[in-house]
């Protein structure tokens, strides 16, 4: 039964207690272990909120009205305008410095701030100000936290008189490939050949131990991939992918991105119509897709609407197995015979270097609103990715990161270059996000970051 939050934490009662569930006999002693911790606080919430956390007046197996009555009845006052969201957690100094913002505020901020430091709580707001007014010093500290190669190295962090473009130009003269910056081992990482780069499973094979594959596996994977792209394709040639986010559109993806060519992501949802579109405005030249998609125990016809939605060449991978549940039409071909085009050739590849500004994938806007709108990803977009996550999620090396999503959604590169540039493992679930199986996945891979949307 729902309750209603009460002006102050001081005015809730034993009734308000009840009517959140719990019994009408430990009302009392909850209240009295509710005014114990809040009491002395007066006007200070996030004080007061800070004492009921710290003495454990609300315990896990309480009900969850309970929490939520008591939690906006502290904040009840909170000015969310001026102040933001009410805080819920309060980390312990020690775990404050041991992220990946604090650990670096702890090196660097007494040699950047001076006597102003005092520590990553207290210093935070004073260290964002001091990251937007000094660019070149914090981008420099970032970049050596990700796993970026560059070929050349940027004249500088930010051009901004360049008036050529709107904002300037960002790491000017960098020279790099984002991609093969996801596939090398990284010292400062502790990320090795060796190193678990993705970590999967598919549906119906919950009760199986979990899939794991290593950098070097990848690495060499992506390779053949490029190669096979070598023989048919023209640098610079749109590719796109039409499918579910599995380790073989991982390795497409980087393999695109790998051999100069540029990704056209597409989700797997969408109706023949909406892929042709899709394929008309980015002028893509083929299309990687699967025959079916598994999902919840039934299977989805995914080939059938790409044949209907587009005449480019299609290269369809089995959902499961190694034959295909179709027949290509002619012209398009199966996965086995796209990949033996690789056969005698070097299983090396030599990346393709290009400015950091160069285009590598093409996303779209939904088109809920019209035709859908071409967005462009340079090699900036993946490097912005790993820094915010770095930032704000707190991705660390050995992390296992898992976002239920698609190469076709923005979601999909975010958490792909995210995992791989910070050196975490990135965890694949082949099939629905929505029964037992997902979240047994999550449990058994040791998933650490975990992302999701409100409908999951």
């Amino acid at each position: 039964m729902a309750a209603t939050a009460r002006g102050s934490v001081g005015e809730i009662r034993a009734a308000d207690v009840e009517a959140a569930g719990l019994a009408a006999a430990d009302a009392a002693a909850f209240l009295a272990a509710l005014r114990s911790a809040t009491g002395k606080y007066g006007g200070d919430a996030a004080a007061a909120w800070a004492a009921v956390v710290a003495a454990g007046v609300l315990r896990p197996d309480h009900p969850h009205a309970l929490h939520q009555l008591v939690y906006y009845s502290v904040y009840a006052g909170w000015d969310r305008a001026k102040r933001g969201p009410p805080p819920y957690w309060f980390p312990s100094p020690t775990d404050c410095k041991q992220t990946n913002l604090g650990r670096v505020m702890e090196q660097n901020g007494p040699k950047l701030l001076g006597a102003s430091y005092k520590d990553p709580i207290s210093s935070f707001a004073l260290f964002h100000k001091f990251s937007i007014e000094n660019q070149e010093v914090y981008w420099k500290i970032v970049l050596k936290e990700l796993s970026i190669k560059f070929v050349r190295e940027p004249t500088s962090i930010l051009d901004a008189p360049d008036k050529s473009k709107k904002g300037g130009t960002w790491f000017p003269g960098a020279v790099l490939n984002i991609a093969e910056c996801c596939l090398l081992p990284w010292p400062s990482q502790n990320k090795t050949d060796d190193s678990t780069a993705i970590v999967w499973r598919d549906e119906g094979f919950d009760d199986y131990p979990v899939n794991r594959m290593s950098l070097k596996e990848l690495r060499t994977q992506v390779m053949t991939v490029a190669n096979a792209l070598d023989t048919m394709f023209q640098k610079g040639d749109r590719i796109a992918i039409d499918m579910p986010m599995t380790c073989n559109a991982v390795i497409v993806y980087l393999a695109i991105i790998l051999g100069g060519f540029v990704v056209v992501g597409i989700a797997d949802s969408f109706a023949p119509q909406e892929i042709g579109t899709r394929m008309r405005v980015a002028k893509a030249k083929a299309i990687v897709t699967q025959d079916f998609i598994i999902r919840g125990g039934k299977k989805f016809p995914l080939y059938s609407r790409v044949m209907e939605g587009t005449s480019a060449k299609a290269i369809v991978i089995p959902a499961t197995g190694d034959r295909l549940g179709v027949t290509p039409r002619n012209g398009d071909m199966s996965w086995k015979d796209f990949l033996s085009r690789a056969a005698g050739r070097s299983s090396m590849y030599s990346p393709v270097y290009q400015s950091a500004d160069a285009l590598i994938n093409i996303l779209f806007s939904s088109g809920t609103t019209g035709e859908p709108k071409a967005i462009p990803w340079t090699q900036l977009c993946p490097i912005r990715c790993g820094a915010d996550t770095w930032a704000h999620l707190d991705v660390r090396p050995k992390d296992i990161g898992c976002w239920p999503t698609n190469l076709g959604w923005v979601m999909g590169p975010i958490q792909l270059f995210s995992c791989f540039l910070n050196g975490a493992t990135l965890a694949l679930y082949h099939g629905s996000p929505l029964g037992r199986g997902f979240c047994k996945f999550v449990q058994d891979a040791r998933v650490s970051v975990l992302g999701s949307v409100p409908s999951l």
